[in-house]
């Protein structure tokens, strides 16, 4: 059976940050996602995942810097040592990673410091990931790197398809550096999201899931995800599956949606 999760800071949003825990364990989850770390009362966050019994299944690692623009090397490896810190204090055992910020920079890629080419981009990512995957095995997390859709969301995001992610983490070679493979990201940049987890499923450790185009729950737009779902437990896929969207309407009508895929 999937591993399933919610996330807390899109969905929920009627209620305080404090309350959504409860509210998700109310709704039957036994596993929640969160974005950022650096602006959260982590033990508090901890202390609400025990009184909940939850399992903290994935948060952002990285933020403020661009992996990929060489300037930030140092910066970068260090924010992530904070990063692993703070999964530790929460119990978390996965931190997404990106290519470029997200923070402040809402449907665009943070800008890079000079003009790159894409092959310089790609050695700075290779340069930071072989030295962060060691503190990964060391810590006992895994990273996950995330592909963004540029057709909408992040115009000038480097990484957009699941075969850079892929290239990338087969580099790399360890079990604690996978692909995060977003449904609704890849499907509006690839298409064909069953024949591509199936072809790269040894390298996917998060699937991330919302209907396209809106990114909403599912069933308000084209995805048939009752039959992804079951596509995943065909191929045999065994992490989680994080519902990370926005309700277009209210919280329980979209949780309602999302259990009626299984």
């Amino acid at each position: 059976m999937l591993k399933k999760d919610i996330h807390l800071e899109s969905l929920y949003t009627e209620y305080p940050f404090e309350s959504r825990f409860a509210a998700a364990k109310a709704d039957g989850f036994t596993a929640v996602e969160l974005w950022s770390w650096d602006n959260k009362d982590l033990p508090a966050v901890r202390r609400l995942l025990d009184e909940n019994g939850l399992e903290l299944a994935a948060m952002s690692g990285d933020g403020p810097l661009s992996m990929c623009d060489p300037v930030n090397k140092v910066p970068y490896i260090a924010y992530i040592r904070q990063a692993i810190a703070a999964a530790r204090i929460v119990g978390c055992k996965t931190l997404v990673i990106h290519s470029d910020s997200l923070e402040d920079w809402p449907q665009f890629a943070k800008p890079m410091s000079g003009s790159y080419s894409d092959i310089t981009r790609y050695c700075a990512m290779f340069d930071v990931l072989r030295e962060i995957t060691p503190l990964a095995e060391e810590a006992g997390i895994t990273f996950v790197l995330e592909a963004l859709n540029i057709e909408k969301d992040h115009c000038g995001n480097f990484l957009n398809t699941t075969s850079q992610s892929f290239d990338l983490v087969r580099a790399i070679n360890s079990p604690h550096l996978k692909i995060l493979y977003d449904a609704y990201h890849m499907y509006l940049d690839e298409g064909k999201i069953c024949e591509t987890t199936e072809k790269y499923l040894p390298w996917i450790g998060h699937i991330h899931i919302a209907d396209a185009p809106g990114r909403n729950e599912p069933g308000t737009g084209v995805i048939h995800f009752k039959n992804f779902l079951s596509h995943l437990e065909r191929i045999g896929y065994e992490s989680y599956v994080g519902f990370e969207l926005y309700a277009k309407n209210h919280t329980s009508e979209a949780v309602q949606a999302i259990k009626a895929c299984w």
